[in-house]
Protein backbone atom coordinates (compact mmCIF):
# COMPACT_ATOMS: atom_id res chain seq x y z
CA UNK A 1 0.00 0.00 0.00
CA UNK A 2 1.02 3.82 -0.98
CA UNK A 3 -0.02 7.15 -0.30
CA UNK A 4 -1.14 7.12 -3.84
CA UNK A 5 -3.34 3.66 -3.09
CA UNK A 6 -5.21 4.15 0.38
CA UNK A 7 -6.97 0.85 1.80
CA UNK A 8 -10.52 1.39 1.16
CA UNK A 9 -13.07 -0.65 3.48
CA UNK A 10 -15.61 -1.64 1.48
CA UNK A 11 -19.21 -2.70 4.23
CA UNK A 12 -22.55 -4.08 3.54
CA UNK A 13 -25.12 -4.58 6.29
CA UNK A 14 -27.91 -8.18 5.64
CA UNK A 15 -30.76 -9.15 7.86
CA UNK A 16 -32.72 -12.05 6.54
CA UNK A 17 -31.42 -10.68 2.85
CA UNK A 18 -30.06 -15.11 2.09
CA UNK A 19 -31.04 -14.61 -1.28
CA UNK A 20 -28.85 -11.40 -2.08
CA UNK A 21 -26.03 -12.36 -0.55
CA UNK A 22 -24.48 -14.61 -3.05
CA UNK A 23 -24.19 -12.20 -6.08
CA UNK A 24 -23.80 -9.09 -3.76
CA UNK A 25 -20.11 -10.72 -2.53
CA UNK A 26 -19.07 -11.94 -5.57
CA UNK A 27 -19.68 -8.21 -6.86
CA UNK A 28 -17.75 -6.82 -3.87
CA UNK A 29 -14.80 -9.48 -4.44
CA UNK A 30 -14.52 -8.30 -8.28
CA UNK A 31 -13.78 -4.61 -7.45
CA UNK A 32 -10.90 -3.79 -9.68
CA UNK A 33 -9.49 -1.35 -7.02
CA UNK A 34 -6.67 -2.34 -4.41
CA UNK A 35 -5.78 -2.39 -1.63
CA UNK A 36 -9.37 -3.14 -0.57
CA UNK A 37 -11.05 -5.41 2.74
CA UNK A 38 -14.52 -6.29 2.84
CA UNK A 39 -16.33 -6.04 6.43
CA UNK A 40 -20.00 -7.59 6.11
CA UNK A 41 -22.04 -7.31 9.17
CA UNK A 42 -25.35 -9.89 9.56
CA UNK A 43 -28.01 -7.61 11.86
CA UNK A 44 -29.71 -10.86 13.39
CA UNK A 45 -30.50 -12.67 10.26
CA UNK A 46 -33.24 -16.22 10.72
CA UNK A 47 -33.43 -17.08 7.89
CA UNK A 48 -30.16 -18.95 7.25
CA UNK A 49 -28.11 -15.94 5.81
CA UNK A 50 -26.12 -15.57 9.27
CA UNK A 51 -24.38 -19.31 7.76
CA UNK A 52 -24.01 -17.94 4.51
CA UNK A 53 -22.53 -14.98 5.38
CA UNK A 54 -20.10 -16.78 7.29
CA UNK A 55 -18.96 -19.02 4.53
CA UNK A 56 -17.63 -15.89 2.64
CA UNK A 57 -15.02 -14.80 6.05
CA UNK A 58 -11.23 -15.32 4.88
CA UNK A 59 -9.12 -13.97 1.69
CA UNK A 60 -11.05 -13.98 -1.66
CA UNK A 61 -8.60 -13.17 -4.52
CA UNK A 62 -6.55 -11.08 -2.61
CA UNK A 63 -9.42 -9.43 -0.69
CA UNK A 64 -9.88 -10.34 3.19
CA UNK A 65 -13.23 -10.96 4.05
CA UNK A 66 -14.48 -10.13 7.40
CA UNK A 67 -17.71 -11.47 8.41
CA UNK A 68 -19.41 -9.61 11.63
CA UNK A 69 -23.14 -10.32 13.59
CA UNK A 70 -24.73 -8.63 15.76
CA UNK A 71 -28.05 -8.78 17.12
CA UNK A 72 -31.24 -7.38 15.19
CA UNK A 73 -30.27 -3.66 16.22
CA UNK A 74 -30.72 -1.61 12.66
CA UNK A 75 -28.49 -0.56 9.26
CA UNK A 76 -27.00 2.51 11.19
CA UNK A 77 -25.97 0.53 14.65
CA UNK A 78 -24.24 -2.22 11.67
CA UNK A 79 -22.50 0.50 9.73
CA UNK A 80 -20.94 1.68 13.14
CA UNK A 81 -19.35 -2.22 13.96
CA UNK A 82 -17.90 -2.08 10.26
CA UNK A 83 -16.98 1.58 10.69
CA UNK A 84 -15.04 0.68 14.09
CA UNK A 85 -13.86 -2.43 12.33
CA UNK A 86 -13.07 -0.87 9.29
CA UNK A 87 -8.68 -0.06 8.79
CA UNK A 88 -9.22 1.88 5.50
CA UNK A 89 -8.58 5.45 5.11
CA UNK A 90 -11.68 5.45 3.03
CA UNK A 91 -15.05 3.27 4.09
CA UNK A 92 -17.83 2.45 1.35
CA UNK A 93 -21.06 1.29 2.15
CA UNK A 94 -23.55 0.16 -0.06
CA UNK A 95 -26.60 -2.47 0.18
CA UNK A 96 -27.31 -6.38 0.32
CA UNK A 97 -29.57 -6.02 -2.78
CA UNK A 98 -26.84 -4.33 -5.36
CA UNK A 99 -24.69 -5.25 -7.44
CA UNK A 100 -21.88 -2.72 -7.79
CA UNK A 101 -20.07 -2.80 -11.22
CA UNK A 102 -16.58 -4.25 -10.82
CA UNK A 103 -14.86 -0.35 -11.37
CA UNK A 104 -17.46 1.29 -8.44
CA UNK A 105 -14.52 1.60 -6.11
CA UNK A 106 -11.61 2.78 -8.68
CA UNK A 107 -13.88 5.48 -10.21
CA UNK A 108 -14.90 6.90 -6.64
CA UNK A 109 -11.23 6.59 -5.76
CA UNK A 110 -10.31 8.79 -8.56
CA UNK A 111 -12.16 11.62 -7.94
CA UNK A 112 -11.93 11.57 -3.87
CA UNK A 113 -8.82 14.69 -3.90
CA UNK A 114 -11.87 16.88 -5.63
CA UNK A 115 -10.63 19.98 -7.55
CA UNK A 116 -9.38 23.16 -6.24
CA UNK A 117 -8.65 22.40 -2.66
CA UNK A 118 -11.63 21.06 -1.80
CA UNK A 119 -12.59 18.84 1.09
CA UNK A 120 -14.14 16.24 -0.13
CA UNK A 121 -15.63 13.61 2.36
CA UNK A 122 -17.69 11.61 0.78
CA UNK A 123 -17.99 10.07 -2.77
CA UNK A 124 -21.27 9.09 -4.06
CA UNK A 125 -21.58 7.19 -7.37
CA UNK A 126 -24.65 6.35 -9.24
CA UNK A 127 -27.76 3.84 -8.20
CA UNK A 128 -29.35 2.17 -11.22
CA UNK A 129 -32.58 0.56 -10.10
CA UNK A 130 -33.49 -2.85 -12.57
CA UNK A 131 -37.47 -2.71 -13.91
CA UNK A 132 -37.64 -6.28 -13.45
CA UNK A 133 -40.78 -7.26 -14.72
CA UNK A 134 -43.89 -5.48 -12.90
CA UNK A 135 -44.98 -2.00 -13.33
CA UNK A 136 -43.82 -1.24 -9.59
CA UNK A 137 -40.62 -2.08 -10.60
CA UNK A 138 -40.56 0.24 -13.66
CA UNK A 139 -42.47 2.98 -12.23
CA UNK A 140 -39.47 2.84 -9.28
CA UNK A 141 -36.64 2.28 -12.13
CA UNK A 142 -38.23 5.43 -13.76
CA UNK A 143 -38.36 7.62 -10.46
CA UNK A 144 -34.80 6.97 -9.71
CA UNK A 145 -33.20 7.87 -13.35
CA UNK A 146 -35.50 10.84 -13.49
CA UNK A 147 -34.34 11.97 -10.05
CA UNK A 148 -30.69 11.76 -10.49
CA UNK A 149 -30.72 12.49 -14.32
CA UNK A 150 -28.97 15.85 -13.73
CA UNK A 151 -27.44 15.85 -10.63
CA UNK A 152 -24.67 18.25 -9.67
CA UNK A 153 -21.56 17.19 -9.35
CA UNK A 154 -21.27 18.62 -5.58
CA UNK A 155 -23.95 16.70 -4.07
CA UNK A 156 -26.08 17.00 -1.11
CA UNK A 157 -26.63 13.41 -0.46
CA UNK A 158 -23.97 9.55 -0.81
CA UNK A 159 -26.44 7.69 -0.52
CA UNK A 160 -26.82 4.24 1.15
CA UNK A 161 -26.51 2.23 -1.94
CA UNK A 162 -23.11 3.53 -4.03
CA UNK A 163 -20.90 5.74 -2.05
CA UNK A 164 -17.57 6.06 0.48
CA UNK A 165 -16.57 8.34 3.26
CA UNK A 166 -13.38 9.62 4.42
CA UNK A 167 -13.49 7.67 7.93
CA UNK A 168 -12.21 9.89 9.97
CA UNK A 169 -14.49 12.48 9.16
CA UNK A 170 -17.20 10.11 9.77
CA UNK A 171 -15.85 9.07 13.09
CA UNK A 172 -15.25 12.33 14.05
CA UNK A 173 -19.12 13.24 13.68
CA UNK A 174 -19.84 10.12 15.87
CA UNK A 175 -20.67 7.62 12.54
CA UNK A 176 -24.49 6.52 11.71
CA UNK A 177 -26.86 7.75 14.49
CA UNK A 178 -29.04 3.97 15.47
CA UNK A 179 -31.84 6.21 16.27
CA UNK A 180 -32.44 7.15 12.67
CA UNK A 181 -34.79 4.24 11.62
CA UNK A 182 -34.40 5.34 7.90
CA UNK A 183 -32.54 8.07 6.00
CA UNK A 184 -29.44 7.79 7.93
CA UNK A 185 -27.16 8.43 4.51
CA UNK A 186 -29.25 12.13 4.30
CA UNK A 187 -28.50 12.71 7.96
CA UNK A 188 -24.79 11.61 8.26
CA UNK A 189 -24.14 13.78 4.50
CA UNK A 190 -26.02 16.80 6.02
CA UNK A 191 -23.98 16.73 8.89
CA UNK A 192 -20.47 16.21 7.06
CA UNK A 193 -21.77 19.22 5.00
CA UNK A 194 -22.61 21.39 8.02
CA UNK A 195 -18.61 21.01 8.93
CA UNK A 196 -17.58 22.60 5.60
CA UNK A 197 -16.73 19.86 3.81
CA UNK A 198 -18.28 18.44 0.27
CA UNK A 199 -19.94 15.49 -1.38
CA UNK A 200 -18.70 14.39 -4.82
CA UNK A 201 -21.04 12.59 -7.21
CA UNK A 202 -19.36 10.85 -10.33
CA UNK A 203 -21.99 9.22 -12.50
CA UNK A 204 -19.41 7.04 -13.51
CA UNK A 205 -19.64 4.83 -10.54
CA UNK A 206 -22.19 2.48 -11.13
CA UNK A 207 -24.21 0.23 -8.63
CA UNK A 208 -27.00 -2.25 -9.96
CA UNK A 209 -29.85 -2.24 -7.42
CA UNK A 210 -32.40 -5.47 -7.56
CA UNK A 211 -35.81 -4.58 -8.60
CA UNK A 212 -38.32 -3.14 -6.21
CA UNK A 213 -41.45 -5.68 -7.60
CA UNK A 214 -43.20 -5.36 -4.79
CA UNK A 215 -46.02 -2.92 -4.66
CA UNK A 216 -46.34 -3.39 -0.69
CA UNK A 217 -42.39 -3.23 -0.39
CA UNK A 218 -42.35 -0.20 -2.15
CA UNK A 219 -45.37 1.61 -0.24
CA UNK A 220 -43.58 0.68 2.91
CA UNK A 221 -40.44 2.45 1.88
CA UNK A 222 -41.67 5.45 0.36
CA UNK A 223 -44.04 5.72 3.53
CA UNK A 224 -40.34 5.66 6.11
CA UNK A 225 -39.22 8.15 2.86
CA UNK A 226 -41.77 10.71 4.26
CA UNK A 227 -41.74 9.51 7.85
CA UNK A 228 -38.10 10.60 7.78
CA UNK A 229 -38.49 13.39 5.69
CA UNK A 230 -40.18 15.35 8.61
CA UNK A 231 -37.24 14.71 10.61
CA UNK A 232 -34.72 15.98 8.00
CA UNK A 233 -37.11 19.47 7.49
CA UNK A 234 -37.32 19.89 11.34
CA UNK A 235 -33.56 19.00 12.55
CA UNK A 236 -31.95 20.54 9.28
CA UNK A 237 -34.25 23.13 8.00
CA UNK A 238 -36.57 22.84 5.09
CA UNK A 239 -33.90 23.35 1.84
CA UNK A 240 -31.12 22.46 3.48
CA UNK A 241 -28.48 22.65 5.71
CA UNK A 242 -25.90 26.05 7.10
CA UNK A 243 -22.10 25.08 6.34
CA UNK A 244 -19.69 27.03 8.57
CA UNK A 245 -19.70 30.23 6.42
CA UNK A 246 -23.20 30.84 6.29
CA UNK A 247 -24.54 29.24 3.03
CA UNK A 248 -26.89 27.15 2.65
CA UNK A 249 -26.06 23.83 1.34
CA UNK A 250 -29.69 22.60 -0.57
CA UNK A 251 -30.50 19.05 -0.36
CA UNK A 252 -32.70 16.80 -2.61
CA UNK A 253 -34.17 14.24 -0.23
CA UNK A 254 -37.89 14.98 -1.76
CA UNK A 255 -37.16 14.55 -5.57
CA UNK A 256 -40.40 13.45 -7.84
CA UNK A 257 -42.02 12.72 -4.68
CA UNK A 258 -43.50 16.12 -4.37
CA UNK A 259 -45.41 15.55 -7.79
CA UNK A 260 -46.36 12.50 -6.58
CA UNK A 261 -47.54 13.72 -3.05
CA UNK A 262 -50.09 16.32 -4.83
CA UNK A 263 -51.99 13.45 -6.47
CA UNK A 264 -53.91 12.15 -3.05
CA UNK A 265 -55.64 15.94 -2.96
CA UNK A 266 -56.00 16.43 -6.23
CA UNK A 267 -57.87 13.38 -6.52
CA UNK A 268 -60.34 14.47 -3.04
CA UNK A 269 -60.71 17.55 -4.52
CA UNK A 270 -62.18 16.12 -7.73
CA UNK A 271 -64.37 14.01 -6.09
CA UNK A 272 -65.92 16.51 -4.08
CA UNK A 273 -66.36 18.20 -6.89
CA UNK A 274 -68.18 15.22 -8.26
CA UNK A 275 -70.03 15.14 -5.08
CA UNK A 276 -70.95 18.94 -5.77
CA UNK A 277 -72.18 17.67 -9.01
CA UNK A 278 -74.11 14.90 -8.12
CA UNK A 279 -76.23 17.42 -6.57
CA UNK A 280 -76.54 19.70 -9.22
CA UNK A 281 -76.84 18.71 -12.41
CA UNK A 282 -79.79 15.89 -11.29
CA UNK A 283 -81.82 19.54 -11.83
CA UNK A 284 -81.26 19.72 -15.45
CA UNK A 285 -79.80 15.98 -16.54
CA UNK A 286 -81.39 12.54 -15.77
CA UNK A 287 -79.64 11.14 -12.56
CA UNK A 288 -78.63 7.92 -14.39
CA UNK A 289 -76.30 10.30 -16.22
CA UNK A 290 -74.75 11.80 -13.15
CA UNK A 291 -73.63 8.47 -11.94
CA UNK A 292 -72.25 7.31 -14.88
CA UNK A 293 -70.16 10.53 -15.67
CA UNK A 294 -69.13 10.58 -11.99
CA UNK A 295 -68.63 7.40 -11.27
CA UNK A 296 -66.93 7.05 -14.72
CA UNK A 297 -64.40 9.63 -14.19
CA UNK A 298 -63.25 8.15 -10.45
CA UNK A 299 -62.75 4.68 -12.63
CA UNK A 300 -60.22 6.07 -15.18
CA UNK A 301 -58.58 7.81 -12.55
CA UNK A 302 -58.19 4.75 -10.61
CA UNK A 303 -57.30 2.89 -13.50
CA UNK A 304 -54.85 4.52 -14.97
CA UNK A 305 -53.48 5.64 -11.94
CA UNK A 306 -54.02 3.76 -9.00
CA UNK A 307 -50.22 2.86 -8.05
CA UNK A 308 -49.61 6.34 -7.79
CA UNK A 309 -52.49 7.15 -5.79
CA UNK A 310 -51.83 4.64 -3.31
CA UNK A 311 -47.79 5.98 -3.10
CA UNK A 312 -49.41 9.33 -2.43
CA UNK A 313 -50.97 8.24 0.50
CA UNK A 314 -48.09 6.26 1.74
CA UNK A 315 -46.50 9.75 1.68
CA UNK A 316 -49.13 11.49 3.42
CA UNK A 317 -49.45 8.82 5.83
CA UNK A 318 -45.45 8.58 6.51
CA UNK A 319 -45.53 12.33 6.92
CA UNK A 320 -48.49 12.05 9.66
CA UNK A 321 -46.55 9.80 11.35
CA UNK A 322 -43.33 11.97 11.33
CA UNK A 323 -45.42 14.29 13.25
CA UNK A 324 -46.64 12.17 15.83
CA UNK A 325 -42.54 11.57 16.31
CA UNK A 326 -41.80 15.04 16.51
CA UNK A 327 -44.73 15.23 19.63
CA UNK A 328 -43.42 12.17 20.94
CA UNK A 329 -39.70 12.46 20.44
CA UNK A 330 -40.02 9.25 18.66
CA UNK A 331 -37.00 8.16 16.30
CA UNK A 332 -34.18 10.59 16.61
CA UNK A 333 -36.74 14.08 17.31
CA UNK A 334 -36.04 16.20 20.23
CA UNK A 335 -39.27 15.56 22.27
CA UNK A 336 -41.55 18.23 21.61
CA UNK A 337 -44.08 17.34 24.51
CA UNK A 338 -42.11 14.58 26.15
CA UNK A 339 -41.47 10.50 25.38
CA UNK A 340 -37.88 8.86 24.89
Amino acid sequence: MTATTPLVSLTVCVRDGIDWIEECMKALISQTYRPLEIIAVDDGSTDGGTELLQSWNGEHEGVTVSVLTQPPTGLSAGRNLALQAAKGEWVAITDIDCRPDSYWIEEMMRVSEGIGGEHVLAVTGRTIFDSGNTPTGKMRAHSIASKYSSRPRIASLANGPCSMFDRESLLEIGGFDPSWYHAEDMEVSLRLIATGGVIIHTPAAVVHHVAESSLRLFLRKRHRDARAHMRIVRLYGRHGVRKPDGSLHRHDFVGDAENVLMMLPLAFIGLGASIALSFVLPLYTPPWYVVVSTGGFWLILISLRWRRLLWSASLWLGAMRGCIDAILGHHGHPPILGGK
